[in-house]
């Protein structure tokens, strides 16, 4: 099997996984440990709620993003990114396309992330993997992924657990710092580092930051498990012992929050992992996630329709509604890095 038939099935494997093994959410973020304060006197009009924020010029109805899944080729793949991008234009929310490696050599992989067609208003973020420049990708491609999407930015994915349990996966992650910087000085849009589950260190952030990068997207643990994903695929039972023992590596999303802080006046950060309602999104905002990115809970709906996608959204942002009226919050401004909205222990 060639390099693009390999990326394009593994990409169809990871699907399979997510739909038939309910294992790999792993439904342990932490969220439900955190206490929202009720507010029984919120003084707000629920019809005058303002849940809009800003996101690379765009204005969002509330801060959500539909985080990285897919793309490449086949009808299925093209289907899902279809309906997901024009579910996100009804909603005026963003959306992030899954890794487009698998674009570089094929023009019919290309096609399923050609969406900016069906999306011509809201944030699209173009996605490649931080670990493909050790592997001959550079400025050209980075540009190449952001053309093919007009994108607004572009996602480096950071994924070095999901790397080392797969059995393909590429392993040398040494000097990407300062290709990073390289391409963050020569990118005519912004980059975004991003983990894919396993969630952002203090010392990840800083080491963005010096090189040049200000948006983060922390995609802590406890939702999607990429290595347990990855140890469904392996070939060795060592190899698929191993990605068990790590699915549950790394911090939560509010751990995440918490190591990120300190740099809130230096970058903007995505809550994500493990985010699966409303109420999830308004702690996450309290905490300091700028936006939200939720991926799983659209994938079965982007394999039926728009208007089930749809459905998942409207949602989402009726429980993100109610749960920012019943703390008293009139905006999302009022949420942001409010910490008087938690319950103290």
């Amino acid at each position: 099997m060639n390099e693009f038939n390999l990326i394009n099935q593994r990409k169809q494997d990871h699907i399979n996984a997510v739909l038939q093994d309910s294992g790999v959410d792993r439904q342990q973020t932490g969220f439900d440990q955190i206490q929202l304060r009720h507010c029984a006197l919120p003084e707000i009009n629920f019809d005058q709620l303002d849940s809009q924020c800003e996101l690379f010029g765009h204005t969002l109805s509330f801060p959500l993003l539909i985080s990285s899944m897919t793309g490449g080729s086949g009808s299925q793949l093209e289907k899902i990114n279809r309906h997901l991008a024009e579910a996100a234009a009804d909603q005026q929310i963003a959306l992030a396309v899954g890794s487009q490696r698998v674009m570089m050599d094929s023009a019919e992989a290309q096609s399923s992330f050609t969406i900016r067609r069906y999306a011509p208003k809201v944030p699209l973020l173009a996605n490649i993997g931080a670990v493909q420049l050790n592997y001959g990708f550079g400025l050209d491609e980075a540009k190449r992924a952001v053309n093919c999407l007009e994108a607004d930015a572009l996602i480096l994915h950071l994924n070095p657990l999901q790397e080392l349990i797969q059995p393909e996966g590429d392993r040398n992650f040494a000097g990407l710092c300062a290709k990073i910087e390289l391409l963050a000085q020569n990118l005519p849009v912004p980059i975004i580092l991003k983990e894919v589950g396993c969630g952002l260190s203090g010392q990840d952030i800083q080491r963005g930051l010096d090189a040049g990068v200000r948006w983060f997207d922390l995609a802590g643990r406890g939702g999607t498990s990429w290595s347990r994903i990855e140890a469904q695929r392996a070939h060795q039972p060592g190899q698929q012992a191993l990605g068990l023992l790590f699915q549950d590596w790394g911090y939560t999303t509010p751990q995440s929050l918490h190591n990120a802080r300190s740099f809130q006046d230096q970058a903007r950060f995505i809550a994500s992992g493990g985010i699966r309602n409303g109420i999830d999104m308004v702690k996450s905002v309290i905490m300091g996630g700028y936006v939200c990115g939720v991926a799983a809970p659209f994938l079965s709906p982007a394999l039926q329709s728009t208007d089930a996608v749809i459905q998942t959204i409207t949602e989402f942002k009726q429980a993100f509604q109610v749960a920012q009226f019943l703390v008293g919050a009139a905006s999302t401004t009022d949420l942001f890095l409010n910490d008087a909205l938690l319950v103290q222990p």
